[in-house]
Formats: structure tokens, C-alpha cells, sequence
């Protein structure tokens, strides 16, 4: 049953002044998990006129992103896709949308892996996407503990050594992840 998921927020990091609150909607053939990854996926790559779920705008592209930040010309600079994504949808996305930096956030490294096999295999396009496998356990029982409010502090993340701190909900989570290049 679809379900909406509130998170008052803080931070330690400067370059990432989230805002105080935040609501993120799960529709419903979205799970809880999916629901946590875009939300980590965001406070990961927060930046001006990052939103979730947003309307590229653009009839070329018959995508929605999980995340998307557009250009003030309204192109994609960022497209962030999280969990399951078929491989057709991400060869596309590098024709329809040139400019932009493509990310695929998986839950587990293995599902990376399969994903960076599969690439190779069908000849993507090289230098076009990232790919970010986080500890399967972290997005389990992070998931699990999500409800329909939330507190979250942001203590730390960083993509040259992979490593997340964040409290959620009272619990502490320090967990590195890693990032793929395709």
C-alpha cells in the first residue's frame, strides 16, 4: 500500500545545507526500499534544482527519473535512476539526453556487477554512466526502519572514498559503497 514518508532533516556537512523537511511519496508499485534509495540517492547528490521524481519536460524523452536535475535550458544535467532499470532504458538515455551525467544506484554490489557484465555484453556507450552498489544490509535494515515521519542527520558522504554516516532514526549508519564507471 502506497505511503508517504516524512524526513526532518539536519547536517554537519556545509556543502550539503539540506532543507529542514522533506516529503517523499511511494506509489505503488514502488517498495520501501526503493523509496530509501532515492531519498539517500538525493541527500547523496544534493544540489541546487535536484528533485525526485521530476517532469523533464521534454516530449524526446519519454522517461521519468527517479531523480533528475534539469539546466536552466531544461535539459537534463543529471539523471539519477535507482534500483531496477531496464538496460534498453539506459542505452536510450545516453542518445536522449547527451549532456547529462547518468547514475544507477543498485542495493547490492552483486546486482552492480551483473548490471557492468550486461553493458559489456550489449556494448554501451564507455564514459556515459556511474553506477553506485551500496551494502545490501544498510538499505535493509534502513528500509525496515522507515516510517511515516523520520529524523535524519547527514554527517558525512563522500564519492572519492565511498563512505556514508548518517543517523536515521536514532540509529547510527557508517558504511562505504562503491562506484562503478561504464
Amino acid at each position: 500500500m502506497p505511503g508517504r514518508f516524512t524526513f526532518q532533516m539536519t547536517s554537519d556537512d556545509r556543502r550539503r545545507p539540506l532543507p529542514h523537511k522533506i516529503l517523499l511519496g511511494q506509489r505503488p508499485t514502488e517498495s520501501v526500499r526503493h523509496v530509501f534509495m532515492k531519498f539517500l540517492a538525493w541527500v547523496l547528490f544534493f544540489r541546487d534544482r535536484l528533485v525526485i521524481e521530476g517532469d523533464v519536460q521534454n516530449d524526446a524523452i519519454p522517461f521519468e527519473p527517479d531523480l533528475v536535475q534539469l539546466g536552466y535550458d531544461m535539459r537534463p544535467l543529471l539523471w539519477i535512476e535507482c534500483g531496477d532499470c531496464s538496460t534498453s532504458k539506459l542505452d536510450k538515455l545516453a542518445v536522449k539526453c547527451p549532456g547529462a551525467e547518468i547514475w544507477i544506484i543498485k542495493p547490492a554490489v552483486t546486482e552492480a556487477r551483473t548490471l557492468l557484465h550486461t553493458m559489456e555484453r550489449e556494448e554501451f556507450r564507455r564514459g556515459r554512466y556511474g553506477i553506485i552498489a551500496l551494502e545490501e544490509s544498510m538499505v535493509h535494515e534502513a528500509s525496515m526502519l522507515l516510517g511515516d515521519r523520520n529524523t535524519f542527520h547527514w554527517h558525512r558522504g563522500q564519492m572519492d572514498s565511498p563512505q556514508l554516516q548518517f543517523d536515521l532514526n536514532g540509529l547510527w549508519f557508517d558504511h562505504g559503497f562503491e562506484v562503478f564507471r561504464h
